[in-house]
């Protein structure tokens, strides 16, 4: 662990040496083309016999499976138990990690175990704060996959919770601790985009299975899956295999395209510009292809204001997600400032600069004089700079990076890098964009205070 730590400091603090170069308009940055790379060398942990964390998975569907996955990589971990409420994920899991795993559909049971370090939280959102609360009281650590809560209301309980028990929290949005994260937050703490006025973000879907429409067993029915207790949070209804298998496209269970989406993109702004969150949402959207019963949109706009804080100044930020896209689309996130603009993923940045340069071409300059800018008359704005930083081959990415920061915490009492208040922050705008959709108004946030405001 130590070994594994120092090398990220090493490698962070030999980034900060060039990125304060950038900030300057050094030709040392300017020096490097597209080809830049930088990596952060994988170590094992070193851990002792008394290290091992034992784990168990509450919600074995596709992404229980994929937080499990990871996490087994992280050495000294062994899963130990599995919660679901269908008996072919309990089935699966046997499979999969070995009969000698305690399987149930009832969670709690899980958290009387004596033998449980830690929970992984991967069901259906409107039960994360109750699973998330309850772990923690019988005194496991808790990964919870995003969102936080299913609605701004439920936030403050999960946070007391943490508090109270002073049990390590992590929230799953996986690329808080991505290297791209990391070296954008470096760059414009640099000042190498010079001051932020503006962010975007863009998730684009198009694959059956990308926009929920997730497989249904052929076995589904009231024998092998638990409705009475799915439901038992929220509203009575008969049993229907779609909301229990494809759970996000319906509001009881999910959290539409802003609560699965947006609050990835959130994560990884807020931890970019240390920002708390906006104080103005205002969404709109609509269902224009997957007529298939859903009750969430699958086009979703969403504008945010941000207010000056002694964190960053003013900016705007514009997100967009699309279910229809037949390009297959991208995603991103693009921070613009008044001297250049990053293209942000969890494995590279993208830095684009503003190259200014004196001119003494007398059209130009009579150009710009006729523009009121007489006193830039001599300057000539030139294509930007290019510069791409990317992770080399053998980094094992922003999930690995995101569970090894929980799994290290727990073993040494530490902090993580998404816990509930961060996590929290990260939601609520997220789920005040289903808010203001749904009402169509604007939606006033007090993100220091973590309230809506009036």
């Amino acid at each position: 662990m130590k070994e594994n730590e120092a090398s990220r400091r090493g490698f962070l603090k030999k980034l900060a040496t060039t990125a304060a170069a950038v900030g300057a308009g050094s030709s040392l940055i300017a020096a490097e083309n597209k080809g830049s790379f930088y990596y952060l060398k994988q170590h094992y942990n070193q851990f002792g016999p008394n290290d091992q964390v034992n784990i168990a998975l509450i919600g074995a569907g596709g992404m229980g499976v994929q937080d499990a996955i990871v996490a087994l990589q992280v050495p000294g971990v062994k899963m130990v138990a599995v919660c679901d409420l269908y008996d072919g994920r309990l089935k699966d899991a046997k499979t999969r990690w070995g009969n000698d795993i305690f399987t149930t559909k009832v969670y709690k049971e899980i958290l009387n175990r004596k033998d449980i370090d830690a929970v992984i939280i991967a069901t259906p959102d409107h039960w994360h704060q109750q699973i998330s609360v309850d772990a923690m009281h019988a005194g496991k650590h808790v990964y919870c996959e995003k969102p936080m809560v299913h609605s701004v209301a439920e936030g403050p309980a999960v946070i007391k919770a943490q508090k109270e028990t002073g049990k390590i929290f992590q929230v799953g949005s996986q690329g808080v601790s991505s290297l791209g994260n990391e070296k954008a937050h470096e760059l414009l703490k640099a000042g190498a985009i010079g001051e932020l006025n503006y962010a975007e973000g863009f998730w684009a879907r198009r694959a059956p299975i990308e926009v929920w429409q997730y497989p249904i067993p052929e076995d589904a029915s009231t024998q092998t899956v638990d409705w009475e207790t799915y439901i038992s949070n929220t509203k009575k209804r008969p049993y229907d295999s779609k909301r229990f298998f494809r759970w996000r496209n319906y509001t009881d269970y999910g959290t539409g395209m802003a609560g699965d989406l947006f609050v990835h993109l959130f994560s990884s702004l807020h931890y970019i510009t240390e920002s708390m969150g906006p104080n103005k949402i205002y969404a709109s959207g609509g269902l224009r292809y997957w007529n298939d019963g859903r009750e969430v949109p699958d086009v979703l706009l969403g504008t945010f204001d941000y207010g000056k804080t002694a964190a960053h100044p003013a900016f705007n930020l514009s997100l967009r997600c699309n279910f229809v896209d037949g390009t297959s689309g991208t995603t991103y996130l693009k921070l613009v400032g008044s001297e250049g603009s990053m293209d942000v993923t969890w494995d590279s940045v993208t830095l684009k600069r503003n190259k200014v340069i004196a001119s003494d071409d007398p059209f130009y300059i009579e150009k710009m004089r006729k523009a009121g800018q007489s006193d830039s008359g001599r300057k000539q704005i030139l294509p930007p700079e290019v510069i791409t930083y990317e992770a080399e081959k053998g980094y094992k990415g922003g999930p690995y990076d995101h569970m090894n920061n929980w799994i290290t915490a727990i073993r040494t009492n530490g902090k993580v890098a998404e816990d509930a208040i961060f996590g929290y922050r990260a939601a609520a705008p997220a789920l005040l964009c289903n808010d203001s959709y749904y009402k169509n108004t604007p939606m006033f946030w007090d993100p220091e205070k973590m309230r809506i405001a009036k």
